[in-house]
């Protein structure tokens, strides 16, 4: 008998991705629901998130980090610090930069043959009202990342959209945190569920 090589997905992007592997993290939570559905032998997920990380980070350290670790899919979710860091220090990503680093990456996968899975960037603020300072951003990036899958053809998960859709409706009082997010950014336990939801039917769903 041949043993079958486990396809090996690397989750690539920033201290969200980085708290992935934690017990409550998205990656965490698909690993347990790929062994619940007896998938997990048929799996590596291993996470390559880095705080504080901008999508020229991740092109430099791309070499080490994805293509000489071989993987079969590579899941890329970065824009965040792209765009926070505009405000908070200056050292954020313009629109140009972040669509030429991002679309050279998926370039280079797409030639291998790696599969890719494109995310939009999430939230920096929950406020359901669209006065949360970096919307309009965020709103941008997302739509970039968009264009890019639809240019490559890669499996897109719309964070961004879908997240919007859930605080419409679960937060009722406006909060700026505290529904998806512990501090604004990062996922809380309930965040890091909805991630790992959203995900999950995109990378797992077809595979039997």
């Amino acid at each position: 008998m041949t043993l079958l090589k486990p396809k090996k997905v690397i989750f690539f992007g920033d201290s969200i991705t980085w708290h992935g592997p934690d017990e409550d993290g998205f990656i965490t939570l698909m690993k347990n629901r790929l062994k619940t559905e007896g998938k997990i032998d048929q799996f590596e997920l291993i996470g390559a998130g880095v705080s504080g990380n901008k999508i020229y980070d991740l092109f430099f350290r791309f070499q080490k980090d994805i293509l000489d670790k071989q993987p079969d899919v590579v899941v890329i979710y970065i824009g965040i610090n792209d765009v926070w860091h505009k405000s908070q220090s200056g050292t954020g990503t313009d629109a140009n930069r972040y669509l030429n680093f991002y679309s050279a990456m998926v370039k280079i996968l797409k030639d291998r043959g790696i599969e890719v899975v494109l995310c939009t960037p999430s939230v920096i603020g929950e406020k359901k009202d669209f006065t949360n300072p970096q919307d309009g951003d965020l709103n941008a990036y997302g739509q970039i990342v968009r264009e890019i899958a639809l240019k490559y053809n890669c499996n897109l998960v719309d964070l961004r959209k879908e997240m919007i859709k859930y605080l419409q409706v679960n937060n009722p009082d406006n909060a700026e945190k505290g529904i998806l997010t512990r501090d604004r950014v990062h996922m809380n336990a309930t965040g890091n569920k909805f991630i790992a939801d959203q995900m999950y039917p995109v990378l797992f769903a077809k595979q039997r």
